[in-house]
């Protein structure tokens, strides 16, 4: 199934950390975030991509087109160098397909603009590339085909540190923090049936009018997640993943989790 990746925005709230990099390309240990977003997705068998590029898009065509397999896994040297044998791959059975999509369209065009190489997708996925998560994607995916309906995404806790407030007329009348409000904010994976675009006009925010559509025509789905989400919006949630990353600690790796339960099982 192919998986649409927006990766056109500026990402203005971390433009003081990286004057050079798009935010896709921004680190979480030695690998960008959209690698580790493409990574979640490879391990659950979709490997074939859509990236909608916009800002710096060089600076993400280059990563790819200079990607060094040696420098990111274990390999073998022999013969003095002349031969090489990797013990491990990341993206060698990825396919991906680069679009420009604007460095000023919001998201509703970037999708349009990739409608083109959808034609023969009666369902897809599609990521703002800038949230990680241990979702068990299968799951997910089941839960949308049984629905049978046009559209979803996933429904996540937010995890920011603020209080949510009730008012009756200027008097309040409740106040409580964020996470105990009984809130959920999107969580920016979501899955698409093609006729998503009989809802998405020109110029349109996709989440603006194309989503009141579908929830006005009930065809728009929540699939609650209340395990592990994050996204990277500002430094300091750049900061928090790290800190996740460097400790060992990264629940959105669930190729590496994944993988040893499998091992565990074959030698029982």
């Amino acid at each position: 199934m192919k998986v649409v990746l927006f990766c056109g925005g500026m990402g203005m709230r971390l433009k003081d950390y990286s004057e050079n990099i798009p935010k896709p390309l921004v680190n979480i240990g030695y690998r960008p975030i959209l690698w580790h977003v493409m990574k979640y997705y490879a391990h659950f068998g979709h490997k074939d991509f859509i990236l909608c590029l916009g800002y710096k898009a060089d600076a993400i065509k280059s990563y790819f087109l200079n990607y060094n397999e040696c420098l990111t896994n274990d390999f073998v040297l022999s013969e003095g160098g002349k031969n090489l044998h990797l013990l491990n791959s990341d993206i060698h059975d990825w396919r991906i397909t680069f679009v420009d999509t604007g460095i000023n369209s919001n998201i509703g065009q970037r999708l349009q603009a990739v409608e083109p190489y959808l034609k023969k997708e009666d369902v897809f996925m599609a990521n703002y590339v800038d949230g990680l998560t241990d979702l068990p994607l299968s799951d997910y995916l089941d839960y949308f085909l049984q629905g049978n309906r046009i559209g979803s995404f996933v429904c996540v806790k937010p995890t920011q540190s603020f209080h949510v407030v009730s008012l009756e007329g200027d008097v309040v009348s409740d106040i409580q923090h964020v996470t105990d409000a009984g809130l959920r904010m999107n969580g920016g994976y979501f899955i698409f049936r093609r006729s998503i675009f009989d809802h998405l006009h020109d110029g349109e925010e996709l989440v603006v009018e194309p989503f009141r559509r579908l929830i006005q025509a009930r065809q728009l789905l929540g699939y609650k997640y209340d395990g592990f989400w994050a996204c990277m919006d500002t430094f300091k949630e750049k900061q928090q993943l790290e800190d996740l990353y460097t400790r060992g600690d990264a629940p959105w790796e669930v190729w590496k989790t994944t993988s040893a339960d499998q091992v565990e099982r074959v030698h029982a």
